[in-house]
């Protein structure tokens, strides 16, 4: 069934409140039909929260947004009032610090070809930027193939021509009697680019997602390029402000929120999802206090696999079963650092620190029995921002890095190990912060165990965006699932994790729900 876009008026459930899951409730909303959101926790954002204490505020899920221009498609299409009226959102300068295991630093112009070219060649040598600059141009290309299959459009029903093809122009490299060309990121970086420094640089793009770049396809070359050609933006008050803003446009189209709402079971008649079924919270559309059964038109799970088939069975995305399935994806583990003295100018707001042991880290987190690095790759995250701070003599700090998802058992008895890991972060960012420990007013750590409890997502596990190529590996299950009336939405879902895919997966499924199964995406 396909609700008439215009005279229908369909009653859809959209179970979770993260970023995807919102932006789908609010196109529905604003197509006419009445959308109730089932949120298992007491507050809307999925991943992007915040701890606040003693004055100082921090964000514990994202910390930049890039591909901004999804966020404002959003609001443009959901109201009068961009999304610049409703947060204050700027562009980071520098995009980044890098600070390499041999001491050299460079800092990275946001969205500046020629400015990014001429600071390598400053800090690494003559030839350093241009060999970045055409990496970049390669990069352009692969980005410019995978777009729209992979940002813009429902996942093709043929997706298996995305899984074979490797969008990446790779250049060929002779290499005794053979000529290949590079099949992963981690070859892009060693035969092309021809300095461990712009290697570590390009591969960091891929371990802050949680992929491996010995194995991560050359596609995931488009990591880096969206961050060079969009920008890197941060929302003034943290990304919270985002989700924050995001809820209230939901709340002006007239969305539901069911906080407290513990959804059990997609209910589901003759092929087809009619309703759900969820304890706790009270539900003034259905009128059910402290839970019962919803009735709907149209169901929208905002929650990973593992989750979706335990409310319903057979409710596989269309595309599982043929899209291989992700396993042992990583998670991180989030450092929050409240200091005496503020924050110097002209520090740069983002900092990566390299490990000195890269292939021991890549070991550690990849390896068959995954575990934290002793040297970790550590970003460091400095906003200028007062709304974060109780005053100008304080400053606000966090501190991320990739770890392993929790195995199955595992959780707060495990705090010891987490709070070591942390204390070698904060020896890490010294390099780029020299006596950050001894300015320590107090620390709080965020665990992959706090990342299950705000997601659901089994161990803490954080999804990576859709890639092409690697047989299939990186892609995701398709929005569409094989009940009639359901969908997914969100990280879990195509196209992959991160904000503005995340966002992009409730353009999409809102697009399948109001136009119907010949929905192709954005034009």
């Amino acid at each position: 069934m396909v609700v008439d876009k215009v005279a229908g008026m369909a009653r859809i459930a959209v179970i979770g409140a993260g970023t995807g899951a919102m932006a789908a409730a609010a196109r529905l909303a604003v197509a006419g039909h009445r959308v109730t959101v089932y949120e298992r926790t007491e507050t809307y954002g999925g991943a992007v929260r915040r701890l606040e204490r003693d004055g100082f505020a921090f964000d514990t899920g994202p910390g930049l947004l890039p591909l901004p221009a999804v966020y404002r498609d959003l609001f443009v299409k959901t109201g009068k009032e961009p999304l610049e009226d409703c947060v204050d959102l700027v562009q980071v300068d520098p995009a980044a610090r890098h600070v390499f295991a041999d001491g050299t630093e460079v800092s990275l112009p946001n969205a500046s070809r020629a400015g990014v070219v001429t600071a390598l060649d400053e800090a690494l040598g003559s030839g350093a930027g241009q060999r970045w600059g055409d990496f970049l141009v390669r990069a352009r290309e692969a980005w410019d193939r995978t777009r729209r299959p992979l940002l813009e459009e429902p996942l093709w029903p043929n997706w298996s021509v995305l899984a074979e093809r490797e969008p990446y122009p790779a250049v060929p490299h002779k290499r005794l009697l053979r000529t290949r060309t590079a099949a992963t990121l981690a070859e892009v970086g060693t035969w092309e680019l021809r300095d461990p420094r712009l290697a570590t640089l390009l591969e960091s793009h891929a371990l802050a997602y949680g992929l491996d770049p010995r194995t991560a396809p050359a596609s995931a070359a488009v990591l880096p390029y969206i961050e060079h050609a969009f920008g890197v933006w941060y929302v003034r008050g943290g990304l919270r402000e985002l989700a924050r803003a995001v809820y209230e446009r939901c709340l002006a189209r007239r969305v539901e929120f069911v906080f407290g709402a513990e959804v059990v079971r997609i209910v589901e008649k003759d092929g087809r999802a009619t309703g759900l079924e969820f304890t706790g919270g009270a539900s003034q559309a259905s009128g059910l206090e402290g839970g019962g059964v919803a009735e709907a038109d149209f169901v929208v799970a905002g929650v990973a696999p593992g989750t979706l088939s335990s409310f319903v069975a057979g409710a596989a995305p269309r595309g599982a079963g043929q899209v291989p399935a992700q396993q042992g994806l990583p998670s991180r583990l989030t450092v929050l650092l409240a200091l005496r003295g503020g924050r110097p100018e002209g520090t740069a707001h983002r900092t990566v620190v390299h490990t000195d042991d890269h292939e021991s880290e890549l070991d550690a987190l990849f390896g068959t029995a995954p575990e934290m690095p002793a040297r970790p790759t550590v970003t460091v995250s400095r906003p200028d921002d007062p709304a974060l701070v109780p005053d100008l003599e304080h400053e606000a700090i966090t501190l991320t890095a990739t770890v392993p998802a929790l195995r199955e058992g595992e959780g707060r008895a495990d705090s010891a190990a987490w709070e070591a890991q942390a204390d070698r972060m904060i020896t890490a960012a010294e390099r780029a912060v020299p006596g950050l420990r001894d300015r320590i007013l107090w620390r709080e750590t965020r665990t992959p165990a706090d990342i299950a409890r705000a997601t659901g997502a089994a161990g803490g596990a954080v999804p990576v965006p859709a890639l092409a190529a690697a047989r299939g590996r990186l892609l995701h299950p398709a929005n569409s699932t094989a009940i009639d009336g359901l969908f997914t939405v969100g990280g879990w879902s195509h196209p992959g994790g991160g904000l503005p895919h995340a966002g992009m997966s409730g353009a999409l499924v809102a697009g399948l729900i109001v136009e119907g199964p010949e929905f192709r995406g954005s034009q």
